[in-house]
């Protein structure tokens, strides 16, 4: 056996640093599974809303072959019943069944910032650890109300961000514990989508973070959602309305209340306060001095983000089913204005000139595509290649009957492709229908390709184009565009990534001055 992986012959029992675990094998005993494994000790009680705990060691054997709750949400099914558990820190690991010390990948779910699981059919990792030949982590962390919803202004003692401390400190135990599964702690990349891909750049912005992580894996990351003062002050205040509560209440009244009664007043201000029109987002990141100290946006900008490889990217049609939101023209011109104004007023009209006012289906769904995740990403990419090296994608395969539809490579989309797990797809029932099976295969393979080369060395696959500054008009900002048929762009869609320059998503509420009036803050008329 080779000692240099830590593996023992009792595998998969597995001593770690809080005591024994037994996992199991799957897959015919061509995987090794550990689920639900303590990370942290629970964040309820006196612990809800402030920074994690390391778990509290144990005697005897932790059974670890089962899943464990993810953080309280709703479920989004017929009845309103909540699922989850706020005694969620729980990580799952999957190996391939050998002894070979391999790298890590800590994958970070996503859902808006208030869903998700570790072990969602999709995300378990079979596939994507056995083809890639890593150790792949998946965890759960903290969401909604209770882990990204900035309270400090209410009073009394808690953190801006509980599930960014949560993801340092899984990271933590990872760096500890993770060589005792075979896997090399100084080889270790975090990678997350959606929300886990904002979590992913948050966490290269993260002092805390750094050193914990070698390369990263933004996928889809809706990085501008970053919560502004106003933003943070806002929910706080209506979180104290939907539970009946004065607004002289502190975080210590928040204590009395039922996970489930928090996580329901968190959505119901989520969809009643009418706020989604503004792209005021209920739940998300906020900056602070110890765990994020800036924006995002403007670490990267300034080179104070960690300088490691980078690959990120984003789906061609993310928000393609937001195609169907309007009937009329007007309303969707006026929707398109309504998005962006509230960030940056003085350059709203040239960034909706470029998508012809947003007046068209197509156009409106390029526009709401664009603001949340392309425009975003592309100015991350533009600043990170200057510190570090970075790959670009952008992943536009879709069967046809999406196409038809006009919702064509949705968000999320590429997930079957990096997790070779098609069938787990929510989308699976359309996706098939008109689906090139062999062309599904071939990309996953390609895809599965340059992720498992990125994991192990740094780099993609040498086919991929590190994205670079521009040298000359035709070579700038090469972009993979994953297809049928793969190709490389150079500086795809220039027009319209030059009229999101100047827009600046770093303050929202510059565009609401009543709104911020009524908050406390000073609107200088």
């Amino acid at each position: 056996m080779d000692e240099s992986s830590h593996l023992t012959s009792d595998y998969p029992r597995v001593r770690i640093s809080s005591g024994e675990i037994q996992g199991e094998f799957a897959q015919d005993g061509t995987i090794a599974v550990w689920k639900g494994v303590p990370f942290g000790a629970p964040t309820g009680g006196a612990g809800r809303f402030r920074r994690p705990k390391p778990p509290r060691p144990w005697q005897g054997i932790l059974d670890c072959t089962r899943y464990q709750s993810p953080a309280p949400q709703p479920n989004y099914g017929l009845s309103e019943r909540l699922t989850g558990d706020e005694d969620c820190l729980h990580l799952d690991i999957v190996r391939p069944h050998s002894v070979e010390r391999l790298p890590v990948v800590v994958y970070f779910h996503g859902g808006s910032f208030l869903m998700g699981a570790s072990h969602q059919n999709m995300l378990r990792g079979y596939r994507l650890a056995r083809v890639m030949n890593v150790v792949y982590v998946s965890l759960n962390f903290r969401l909604g109300v209770l882990g990204y919803l900035d309270l400090r202004s209410l009073g009394g003692d808690c953190v801006a961000n509980p599930a960014l401390w949560d993801q340092v400190l899984a990271l933590e135990w990872v760096r500890e514990n993770i060589a005792q599964f075979g896997g090399d702690p100084d080889s270790v990349t975090i990678m997350g989508e959606s929300a886990g891909g904002a979590a992913v750049l948050a966490l290269l912005c993260s002092p805390p973070a750094h050193g914990l992580f070698h390369r990263a894996i933004a996928q889809s990351p809706p990085i501008g959602l970053i919560h502004s003062k106003a933003q943070s002050q806002l929910w706080a205040r209506q979180l104290l309305t939907r539970l009946g509560l004065s607004h002289d209440s502190t975080v210590e009244d928040l204590r009395t209340f039922s996970a489930d009664e928090l996580v329901r007043a968190g959505m119901s201000m989520m969809w009643r306060a009418g706020e989604l029109q503004f792209l005021n987002s209920t739940f998300g990141p906020t900056v602070e001095s110890e765990s994020l100290p800036e924006h995002p946006m403007v670490a990267f900008q300034h080179g104070r983000q960690a300088r490691v490889p980078l690959m990120l990217g984003t789906n061609l049609d993310e928000a393609g089913i937001t195609r169907y939101f309007f009937q009329r023209t007007a309303r969707r011109a006026k929707a398109g204005r309504r998005l962006l104004y509230p960030y940056d007023p003085e350059h709203t009209d040239t960034v909706l000139k470029a998508y012809g006012g947003a007046r068209s289906r197509a156009e409106f769904a390029d526009l709401v595509t664009d603001a949340l995740f392309w425009a975003p990403t592309v100015r991350i990419a533009s600043h990170h290649n200057e510190v570090a090296p970075t790959w670009m994608y952008r992943f536009d395969f879709a069967p046809q009957l999406m196409r038809k539809l006009g919702i064509g490579a949705a968000h999320s989309a590429e997930l079957s492709n990096v997790f070779g797990t098609p069938e787990a797809s929510k989308t699976r029932l359309l996706s098939k229908v008109g689906r090139d099976d062999e062309a599904m295969q071939r990309l996953t393979a390609e895809m599965q390709r340059h992720w498992a080369s990125f994991i192990s060395s740094g780099q993609p696959g040498s086919d991929w184009p590190q994205y670079k500054p521009p040298t000359d008009q035709h070579h700038s900002r090469p972009t993979m565009v994953f297809d049928a048929q793969s190709r490389v762009e150079y500086d795809p869609k220039a027009d319209k990534r030059r009229a999101w320059k100047g827009y600046n998503v770093l303050e929202w509420g510059a565009g609401r001055p009543e709104l911020l009036r009524d908050l406390g803050f000073r609107v200088d008329d």
